[in-house]
């Protein structure tokens, strides 16, 4: 079994901004792949199914992002599970907007719900790092990170939501190789614009010069014209 952890602050307040890209990651994971209804366990909302050949609990933390680390440790315990076993989805301001990387263990970088998470389960976790870029200067960041995305963002986040819900199963099966290859699928597919080797063209054919008229053969005689007339009208 897995438990797959998306990160975000819980209440329609919040359902929009940056911060919450993990919770929505996982709503498209739920809704793709057929999961149960979210359910309220663990300090948070449980929705549970299967990856491939994997049973996976799918887990957004209801005590705010810097507490989330409470909700992740009592459900890890209660499914017996280890930090190996565990997956966390999060914004990530050091990514362009739109990029995605997978780590395994490693420090928390100052994010709030990283940094809660290894204080109850360690830093042997899975994460999956989702690019929202950063807004230039630190004193930005808070106001940035729990502000919604734009509009101009809408047609990036779509894709990349749609690849990690593409990418899920390989995901889970810890091949994280493939996974990001089916979130580049969609984020950066191949383009199809490369220019096409053109027909090779034939030469064109040689003009043929039009047919010699025949020569002249000099005035004809008044004679030679009454009997060409004559030769016409028999």
């Amino acid at each position: 079994m897995k438990l797959i952890v998306g990160l975000g602050n819980p209440g329609s307040k919040y359902a929009d901004n940056r911060h919450n890209i993990g919770f929505m990651a996982l709503d498209r994971i739920a809704a793709d792949h057929g999961f149960g209804p979210w359910k309220t366990r663990f300090q948070g909302l449980v929705a549970e199914g299967r990856l491939g050949d994997l049973r996976v609990t799918l887990l957004k933390p209801g005590t705010f992002m810097n507490l989330s680390g409470q909700s992740v440790g009592e459900a890890m315990r209660y499914l017996k599970l280890t930090p190996a076993d565990v997956i966390v989805l999060h914004d990530e301001l050091d990514l362009a907007p739109g990029k995605c990387r997978v780590k395994t263990g490693g420090g928390h970088a100052g994010h709030n719900g990283l940094r809660s998470i290894h204080q109850h389960i360690g830093a042997d976790y899975e994460r999956v790092r989702l690019g929202i870029g950063h807004p230039g200067h630190k004193d930005r960041v808070a106001g940035y990170v729990l502000s919604d995305f734009a509009k101009a963002d809408q047609e990036w986040l779509d894709d990349l939501l749609r690849g990690i819900s593409d990418g899920a199963p390989h995901l889970a099966a810890g091949d994280g190789g493939r996974f990001q290859n089916a979130v580049a699928a969609r984020t950066a597919p191949p383009r199809n614009g490369s220019p096409q080797p053109s027909a090779k063209r034939l030469p064109p054919e040689p003009r043929q010069a039009p047919p010699a008229e025949p020569a002249s053969e000099g005035p004809q005689s008044l004679a030679d014209k009454l009997k060409g007339l004559a030769d016409r009208f028999r």
